[in-house]
């Protein structure tokens, strides 16, 4: 794009009496410039891409972000306005990795997602100028160093698919595993086992998220330490597997 001096010189040497060619050619600007410079000096303001609303794809929109909170971040690029959304995944886990490039497929306007391997998981990786307003956690430093709360409208998806939310975080940063005890019965000690659902993070806000969805569920919790939240009554274990399940 031309300065407006530029403009003006182009524009002086026309009320000189020059033709657009030979201003043309001392300059290198096209004639379509110069003559469109005739009716108007100032060049027209560059006008923002849209901003788009929230996510067509409510479901999975709230899966993603339990994804993203858990172990995803958001990169910009360097020679663009775009960004780079990635999302770890282990290797042990082959359908987490699948329905989390599906999920970030649904979300991003353009539908493109990819995988990159590294070394023991794999990062699932899509690229979009509009990341940063679909997670507007997105920020400089570690999550768990700066506030996490989620925008009303985000409130909304995940108050519409809260067992969504909960398997993202789960698939992200929680575990199903089977815990066992030892009992004395009638003289005799037996092992019992029982499974057990744990999230783990050091974010005292994503933690708050998970314990206050699950609440809404009307899933009971109990906090062990500042980092680790557990779900071990035989109910809750029960609705937590028919809605979230072991990662797999």
């Amino acid at each position: 794009m031309y300065d407006v001096s530029t403009r003006k010189r182009a524009l002086a040497l026309m009320t000189q009496g020059r033709s657009l060619n030979s201003v043309s050619r001392e300059t290198g600007i096209s004639r379509a410039a110069i003559r469109s410079w005739q009716d108007r000096l100032e060049p027209l303001p560059r006008m923002a891409p849209p901003t788009p609303g929230p996510p067509a794809d409510e479901c999975a929109y709230a899966y993603l972000l339990g994804l993203y909170l858990g172990d995803g971040c958001i990169s910009g690029h360097p020679r663009s306005t775009g960004y780079y959304l990635r999302i770890a995944c282990a290797n042990s886990w082959p359908g987490l990795i699948e329905a989390c490039e599906i999920a970030m497929r649904a979300i991003n306007p353009t539908g493109c997602a990819s995988r990159t391997q590294a070394q023991g998981y794999v990062s699932v990786v899509s690229y979009s100028r509009h990341w940063p307003h679909f997670f507007p956690q997105h920020g400089p430093g570690k999550k768990h160093e700066r506030r996490i709360v989620l925008e009303p409208w985000q409130q909304v998806i995940v108050d519409a698919y809260p067992w969504e939310f909960i398997r993202g975080l789960i698939h992200s940063d929680g575990c199903r595993i089977t815990n066992w005890t030892t009992r004395t019965v009638a003289g005799e000690q037996k092992r019992y086992e029982y499974p057990r659902y744990f999230l783990t993070n050091l974010s005292p806000d994503i933690i708050r998220l998970f314990t206050t969805t699950l609440d809404y569920v009307g899933v009971e919790w109990k906090q062990a330490n500042a980092r680790n939240i557990s779900v071990a009554r035989k109910a809750s274990v029960a609705l937590m597997d028919a809605h979230v399940g072991p990662k797999y």
